[in-house]
Order: C-alpha cells, then sequence, then structure tokens
C-alpha cells in the first residue's frame, strides 16, 4: 500500500506540467484513454422543474475531474443523478460502457462507484470501525486494495479513534472518516461533493495531499469543490458549471492562466 500521506505541494508551472503528462498517460499511440464514466445530454430537475440541461461530461480511468461552480448551479444534482438518488429526464449515463441513468443506488454502487456526500454522513451512532466495517465490499474484484489495515495506515488518527462514536468526531475527522468509508468499498470510481467544505485549511492541506496521491496510484476520481488552485494541482480536467449548463471545460493550464473565467463562474 503507498503511503498516501506524503505528497507535496506543487507550484502552478508543475501543475501544467501534470496536466500534460497526465493526458499524454492516457493515450496508447493516438488512441486516448478508455471511459470510465460517460454522461451525453443530461436533463434532470426535482418537480417539474428543469436543474440540468444538456450536460456531457467524461471521465477516463485513472483520470481525475473537477466540477466547479458557484452554489445553487446544479452540481449536487449531477452527482444525485450519476448515484440513483434522481432519476433524469433525458440523456445517458454509462458507467463502463453499461447505462446506469435511472438504475437504482444499490445497483450503482454495486458497479463500482463510491460516494464521498456533501455533508460526510458518516453514521453517528456507530464507532469509527463499525462505519467502515458497513460498506466493506471489494467492488473492482481481485485482491482488494483497501482493507482495514490500509486504511488505517493511511490515516492514522482514525486508527487512534477506532472505537471513538461518529459524532465524537471533528468535522475534519468525520471527512476523513467519509473518505475512508468511500474507500472501503475498493470504488473504481471515487466522487467526493464539496471535499473540503468547511474544513480548517491545514485539514484541506491533508485531504489534498492524500487526493494526490489516491490519484498518483491509478484512483479515478470526481471531485466537487472550489478551491480553484487546489484542484488545479490534482485534476487533469475541468468543467465549470452556471444554472445547470456546462459553460467551460479544459484542462489545468488553461484554467490557471484566465483569472477571470473562474472570477466569473467561481467566484474565488
Amino acid at each position: 500500500m503507498p503511503d498516501l500521506r506524503k505528497a507535496s505541494p506543487q507550484t502552478s508551472a508543475e501543475a501544467q506540467t501534470v496536466a500534460r503528462a497526465a493526458r499524454d498517460d492516457g493515450k496508447t499511440g493516438s488512441q486516448p484513454k478508455q471511459a470510465l464514466l460517460s454522461i451525453e445530454g443530461l436533463c434532470a430537475g426535482y418537480d417539474g422543474a428543469q436543474v440540468l440541461a444538456d450536460v456531457s461530461i467524461e471521465i477516463g480511468a485513472g483520470e481525475a475531474v473537477a466540477l466547479m461552480g458557484r452554489n445553487g448551479m446544479g452540481k449536487t444534482t449531477l452527482i444525485r443523478a450519476i448515484m440513483g438518488t434522481l432519476c433524469p429526464t433525458a440523456g445517458t449515463i454509462r458507467f463502463r460502457g453499461q447505462r446506469i441513468d435511472g438504475r437504482p443506488v444499490h445497483r450503482v454502487v454495486a458497479l463500482g462507484i463510491g460516494l464521498v456526500p456533501e455533508g460526510r454522513q458518516i453514521f453517528p451512532s456507530l464507532s469509527v470501525e463499525e462505519n467502515l466495517l458497513a460498506t466493506a465490499a471489494n467492488r473492482a474484484g481481485g485482491s482488494p486494495t483497501w482493507t482495514l489495515e490500509g486504511i488505517y495506515g493511511v490515516f492514522p488518527d482514525l486508527r487512534e479513534r477506532r472505537r471513538n462514536m461518529g459524532n465524537t468526531l471533528s468535522g475534519g475527522e468525520q471527512q476523513m472518516l467519509a473518505i475512508a468509508r468511500a474507500l472501503m468499498t475498493n470504488p473504481l470510481l471515487l466522487v467526493l461533493d464539496e471535499a473540503t467544505e468547511g474544513l480548517a485549511p491545514f485539514i484541506r492541506g491533508e485531504i489534498w495531499r492524500i487526493l494526490a496521491n489516491l490519484k498518483a496510484a491509478g484512483q479515478s476520481i470526481l471531485i466537487v469543490d472550489k478551491y480553484v488552485k487546489a484542484l488545479a494541482h490534482l485534476a487533469d480536467r475541468h468543467y465549470l458549471m452556471e444554472k445547470g449548463r456546462l459553460v467551460w471545460s479544459g484542462d489545468s493550464e488553461a484554467l490557471l492562466a484566465n483569472a477571470s473565467l473562474v472570477h466569473r463562474y467561481v467566484g474565488v
């Protein structure tokens, strides 16, 4: 198991190099990376009110993709549609080539998508270890990458507090537990909704380091967050959303070079 605690921060120039290298690594000759998740023309909403309009996103195997936008622009709605808690009104969602739009949550999860939800949503009356064991599975098949010992190696604070109830943990510890709980499903795709919202800067830094090393180890990631510089260091590609539509997509180099774009659509 790689030590996921030792990632070092990157400069903007390094982020650009990482982005270019990731694109090169995703190609064999002239062939692009296989699509792990493919969303085409997706529309969805609530009680007859449309929230998402013609959204198309693709994530390759081993790729990290960021989804950004101001609050209320449809990011969480998109994740709900992916996870099966919201049925789209049009369009398709394919995971490893299989259509999953409209499938129930348990079937989506069983295919290998692990979610770190907004607000963490850990089980407050279960211990840390019980939270982890409650979701333990081997979605990818073969020898599981993530076991209790592997998780405790990456999150030593969770080992120390493994007998503590979930509701006694700090916000940062709860977020670490939420990520660890998703990893215990051994997902092919890890989805994080508002990955570092409301956390102290030091804890945010720890989470970014862990996610960077997960990606380096081959984990595919879809992440919603607002910290543009951190996302530029982590993700290969970025999508910006406004009022339920995708308004821009590009790599980290293009994102960092366009401050006015970030200010307009993300506001940070």
